[in-house]
């Protein structure tokens, strides 16, 4: 461990959540709070723009805008999916990001974002130490997806399982207004793990009557056995909610109908999805009923701030302010995870895990968590979720909308910054 001295630098990666800003203003405000000889950094559209130097002085800013960032959605300060190279076949990144440090006296940098943000900051804290370098670098999870490994649950996961939980109830109350038989699909993110469809369990034990179905892409997805699985649904109740991963896998652990709902390839090969509510819609008006009808919860689920968990928002600022106690500790190569603390109320506290043990890997849902039948999930799952989702925050102004913080504030500085650099 290394306690050095120096300016810090956050930057965000990655799919944007509710709470990644919470994170980032966790870390900065910790900071400003303790250090005033230093600087806070932030680089815009995360590492892709570090290396163009498209950085801003957060000191520049005024306390309210910085206080934004704790209840604002989305990544303030940009993103970017930027595969950085091993740098035992590619060092020019790795040389001009150095080259940056240097220029601006950094000597902590924490990434946030998943599984492919950790491998960055991993590859980034292995070639440090082989240049010798002096910087402490923490990966800082975020993911609504809930798949990073050797931590209980990800910052951005609780708000957006909050979002298509109550999402999802209200279509089953709105699917119960005609006397017809009624089905909805409804499609949410997930294309390896099914974390967000598998939290809308905990429907039943607020509706206990509620006639549900669910479909993970851990479980080996059967089309015969689908339709034989909605026509028994139908059986008991003739109004059905199904919910579905948008990466549901067939036996060869393929994605299903890909070449349909398979939209493009990312920087990091991962396939960006979405169309398999369609197929499977058509496949109930084909073969069971017409009466069926699907929504697709887009990017508003990683988003919503207006359904965010308060749970969610305070340990995503809570991650934020460890980080920086981490690393000012002289911890780097980490990232900072989550521990769930079994008493009789629920809570977390931080520690730290090797981000070796971290990128490349993927949190599955347990497959002991899934019912027998594979259409829905167990009540552990239910009592892992709950007190994920709880608590609410106030972000609407006195005209109903949500508080706004022009973004352009987070990010213009840069240019000039980029400007004097070059």
């Amino acid at each position: 461990m290394k306690s050095i001295r120096g300016n810090i630098l956050v930057a965000q990666s990655g799919g944007p959540t509710s709470a990644i800003n919470s994170t980032a203003y966790g870390i900065i405000n910790e900071f400003l709070s303790i250090e005033s000889n230093y600087k806070v950094y932030a680089g815009i559209y995360g590492i892709q723009g570090i290396l163009e130097k498209h950085i801003i002085d957060i000191n520049t800013l005024d306390k309210e805008t910085i206080e934004a960032l704790k209840y604002m959605p989305s990544a303030a300060f940009g993103s970017c999916r930027y595969k950085l190279k091993n740098f035992e076949d590619d060092e020019k990144d790795y040389e001009k990001l150095i080259d940056t440090f240097k220029e601006f006296n950094i000597r902590y940098f924490f990434y946030i974002g998943g599984n492919d943000s950790m491998d960055a900051a991993y590859k980034l804290s292995e070639y440090v130490k082989k240049v010798g370098y002096d910087i402490n670098i923490i990966g800082v999870p975020k993911t609504i997806d809930n798949d990073l490994v050797e931590t209980d649950h990800c910052p951005g996961f609780g708000s957006a399982a909050k979002y298509v939980c109550n999402i999802g109830l209200e279509m089953w109350i709105d699917i119960n207004t005609y006397k017809k038989e009624s089905i909805m699909v409804m499609e949410v993110m997930g294309r390896d793990a099914g974390w967000i469809a598998a939290s809308t369990g905990i429907l039943k034990k607020a509706v206990p009557e509620i006639n549900q179905l669910i479909y993970l892409p851990e479980i080996n997805f059967n089309k015969i056995k689908f339709l034989e699985d909605v026509k028994k649904a139908l059986e008991i109740n003739n109004k059905l909610l199904i919910v579905i991963s948008e990466g549901l896998k067939d036996e060869n652990r393929k994605y299903i109908n890909v070449s349909e709902n398979c939209y493009e390839v990312d920087a990091f090969g991962h396939k960006q999805l979405g169309g398999i509510g369609k197929y499977l819609q058509q496949q109930i008006r084909e073969n069971i009923t017409s009466n069926v009808k699907l929504t697709e919860v887009g990017i508003i689920q990683r988003c919503a701030m207006h359904c965010a968990s308060k749970t969610d928002i305070e340990e995503a600022e809570m991650v934020g302010r460890n980080s920086l106690r981490y690393a000012l500790e002289g911890y780097s190569g980490y990232m900072t995870a989550l521990e769930r603390i079994t008493k009789e109320k629920y809570y977390c506290k931080t520690k730290l895990v090797s981000l070796k043990e971290v990128c490349n890997k993927v949190k599955n849902v347990p497959l002991n968590w899934i019912n027998e039948q594979q259409n829905n999930v167990k009540d552990i799952m239910i009592d892992y979720v709950q007190p994920l989702i709880l608590g609410e925050i106030n972000p609407f102004n006195k005209n109903g909308l949500i508080n706004y913080t022009n973004i352009n504030l987070y990010r213009k500085i840069s240019n000039l910054i980029r400007f004097l650099n070059f």
